[in-house]
Formats: structure tokens, sequence, C-alpha cells
């Protein structure tokens, strides 16, 4: 027999799915944009090979781990700490570009690092306390 209380993990991993996968397509979604103001598609002026190709990297990486939370759900946790982990890191490195003078340094690049650091790590957090995504 089945009650509403044997029902609730399953419920809880349902939702804690669905979750994941709409807070790293939305990460994902971020990068996908930045790569296309990087490759001058949206905003004239911000062009910058190297950023854009680290932002589609890393935007792949996000939508392959999303793929990954429903194909193999029983491995959907791990999927969803790797692939913002990924993402964490290689935003970190953008971040240290800009630091640098390597990357580009503008303001709007600036902001937009912090928050999607910010966005990451608040993903990462989540998947990482959850135990079962």
């Amino acid at each position: 027999m089945v009650n509403g209380t044997d029902r609730l993990p399953d419920t809880r991993v349902a939702r804690n799915a669905r979750i994941a996968r709409a807070w790293m397509l939305a990460e994902a979604l971020s990068l996908g944009m930045a790569s296309a103001v990087h490759a001058g598609r949206i905003v004239l002026g911000h062009a910058h090979l190297h950023a854009r190709v680290a932002e589609s990297v890393i935007a792949t990486v996000l939508v392959l781990a999303t793929v990954e939370t429903w194909l193999r759900p029983g491995d959907a946790r791990r999927a969803a700490i790797f692939g913002q982990g990924f993402a964490l890191l290689g935003t970190l490195v953008g971040l240290g570009t800009i630091i640098a003078g390597i990357g580009p340094r503008t303001v709007p690049d600036v902001i937009y690092h912090a928050l999607l650091l910010s966005l990451l790590a608040t993903g990462l957090t989540w998947a990482v306390r959850c135990r079962q995504v």
C-alpha cells in the first residue's frame, strides 16, 4: 500500500531534478548569450574570441549535464555538481583573465562575471546539499 508519505521522497526527488535542470539551463542560456555578445552578434564592439569560445564550452557542458539528469536520473546529483562545478571553475578563470588584463575588462563584463558567479555558486551549493537531485 502506498500512502502520501511513501510518495513524498519520489515527489521531492522529481521536484529537485526539475529545479536542477531549470537552474542549469538558465545558467547555460546566460553563458550562451554572453558568447553571442563576445561574438559581436548582440552588442557591437564587444567581440572577443577567447571569451566567446570559453563561454560556449561552459554552456555546452551545462547543457550536457542537464541532459545527463534526464538520461540517468540516478546520477542527476552528480551531473548537476559536475556541470556547475566546471562552470564555476571556468568562470573564475574568466574573472582571473579580467583581473590579469588578458580578457575583456569592460564594466559589463565584470558585473556579468560577478552575477554569474553568484548564480553558479547558488546552484552548486543547492546541488551539493540535496541528497538526491
